[in-house]
């Protein structure tokens, strides 16, 4: 069982760019792995061909991207063309992010991937939509796990992605509908005497029925 905090898996895999050791491409960057049912389907044409228009978004926050599915490089490949013509791109240039091939479900098993309700040709169970956020020092930090009728929204992997590098260099927390340079929360754990301090753009205090100082709100640090 993966387990928030721990050590992300390493694993060698075939992929469309070759074959990769993971924590390897990874280096000291951030990684997003995330999974598909098949190739050549609707809901995860739209999906690859958003997280390839988003690329830029995700370079910028030093992320790397990879997909998964229980299909072939050379499926894989083929696939790339439909996706690219999908998001609008230039047909002649390399797909810029590898897609892992998996037909004998050992990585999707060993990473809990596997949607029982969701059966290939075959009989066997394809890869869930999931969603695995790696931090440069290949710490797990994310899991998010969708059934393939319902497509991710990337946008939030973004806005999940500015939460956690924010997070990592401020004593902040990021409230409900948070988006980045919006309003942050203090930690609980930092004491009252260490405000000013910490916090010279000022801290707001939400008063509350019960009284208690807990919900304190301040500008979004700069990193």
């Amino acid at each position: 069982m993966l387990l928030l905090g721990k050590t992300f898996p390493d694993f060698s895999a075939n992929t469309t760019e070759g074959e990769i050791n993971f924590h390897e491409w990874l280096g000291d960057k951030w990684g997003i792995l995330f999974s598909h049912p098949s190739d050549f389907t609707p809901v995860c044409t739209t999906e690859l061909a958003r997280v390839l228009v988003l690329l830029p978004e995700f370079v910028k926050r030093n992320t790397k991207v990879i997909g998964l599915s229980c299909d072939s490089v050379s499926s894989h490949l083929e696939w790339c063309k439909d996706i690219k013509s999908f998001a609008g791109c230039n047909e002649d240039e390399p797909f810029p992010y590898p897609i892992i091939e998996d037909e004998k479900r050992e990585l999707a098993n060993k990473l809990g991937m596997i949607d029982n309700d969701e059966l290939d040709h075959k009989g066997m169970p394809l890869t869930a939509r999931a969603v695995f956020i790696v931090d440069p020092n290949k710490k797990f930090r994310l899991s998010i796990l969708y059934p393939a009728t319902t497509g991710r929204n990337f946008d939030e992997i973004l806005r999940i992605l500015d939460s956690l590098q924010l997070t990592d260099k401020a004593k902040v927390a990021t409230p409900v509908d948070w988006k980045a340079g919006d309003d942050c929360m203090v930690l609980p754990t930092v004491p009252e005497d260490q405000i000013k301090t910490c916090f010279p753009q000022g801290v707001n205090v939400v008063p509350l029925p019960s009284g208690k100082n807990y919900l304190r709100k301040t500008a979004c640090p700069k990193i």
